[in-house]
């Protein structure tokens, strides 16, 4: 799980124009405070894209954003983006403490712009990057409905068919995957952000999303330390992979050390318990992955995207519950 970092990410392939570090104004920007003229809000900024209003968008960017791009590079890629574009939809919005994440995509499905506003309309980040599609698989659901693996109400940090809401949409074997976590109130954790136990999710049931036969499981992978690394070599850590009717398997990931409480061969039905949520794997810190596909070697399998009792279609920033 990819929680957002907080620099400038690279400008090569795609439009990445991001600065989240101290601001030292006392205002969204010092030029618009002369001007005397009002901020725009996250609501306004695809328009005032769209109208050519570069210059007034970039003087309410952070300081640190200011220092990395230049005005003159800014409206160069912003005219080159936005070329052809007739109007951006929102398409999810949430809060990141003292921030709130806007993300849009445009009339096309090509292109997308995800922000991060402070309290006073500063611009924080401000991400455009192109979009893939495969219009094909997004419309091909499992044939068996699921339910999400969680006994709570949850939030869906990662999770859609556009690389904006869901960062796995670009991988076939995971595509359609969902990431999910707790907040309570603006945050995932409360006290000391490198200590497990500190996050909602640590400790969590998780559960069987659909009745099944578990074919594989780890249960003896370290649980990662928060805000220090992922262990890459072995990605979905502890997990429970369960084979369902219709060649249909579900991958439910990053589970606590030591907790998972099924065997490989066990027949299990919904809701039947597998384990607690961890941090272990690929993960940043404590949540859930959970995804279906269509082979057991999930490396190698594609994901299907799920169809859910509730038959909703959660994205980032809903919340979600299961049994």
């Amino acid at each position: 799980m990819k929680f957002y970092i907080k620099t400038l990410l690279a400008l090569f392939l795609v439009i990445v124009l991001a600065a989240c570090g101290e601001t030292d104004k006392d205002s969204p920007n010092e030029e618009t405070d002369n001007n005397d003229e009002e901020p725009i809000t996250a609501e306004e900024l695809p328009d005032e894209f769209l109208a050519g209003n570069y210059e007034m968008i970039y003087n309410q960017t952070s300081n640190s954003f200011q220092d990395m791009v230049s005005m003159d590079e800014f409206e160069e890629m912003s005219i080159d983006f936005h070329k052809g574009v007739k109007n951006y939809e929102l398409i999810s919005s949430m809060p990141f403490g003292e921030l709130t994440e806007y993300q849009w995509i445009n009339d096309e499905g090509n292109k997308g712009i995800r922000s991060l506003f402070a309290e006073d309309l500063t611009i924080e980040v401000l991400y455009l990057t192109p979009l893939s599609s495969y219009p094909e698989s997004d419309e091909r659901y499992s044939e068996n409905t699921y339910r999400m693996p969680i006994t709570e109400e949850w939030f869906t940090f990662w999770g859609g068919t556009n690389e904006l809401l869901n960062y796995h949409y670009a991988l076939e074997h995971q595509r359609y995957a969902y990431d999910l976590s707790i907040f309570e109130g603006d945050s995932t954790f409360e006290g000391d952000p490198t200590d497990n136990e500190s996050y909602h999710a640590f400790g969590k049931d998780v559960v069987a999303p659909r009745d099944g036969v578990v074919v594989s499981v780890e249960n003896e992978i370290a649980d990662n330390t928060p805000t220090v690394g992922t262990n890459t070599e072995e990605p979905l850590g502890n997990h429970v992979i369960m084979e369902h009717e219709n060649n249909e398997y579900s991958v439910i990931a990053h589970l606590q050390e030591g907790t998972v409480e099924v065997r490989e061969g066990d027949q299990l039905s919904a809701g039947d318990l597998l384990g607690l949520a961890g941090n272990s794997g690929s993960s940043s810190e404590p949540h859930i992955h959970f995804h279906v596909a269509d082979n057991a070697k999930w490396e190698e399998a594609s994901s299907i995207r799920i169809k859910l009792e509730s038959e909703e279609n959660p994205v980032r920033g809903d919340v979600v519950t299961g049994f």
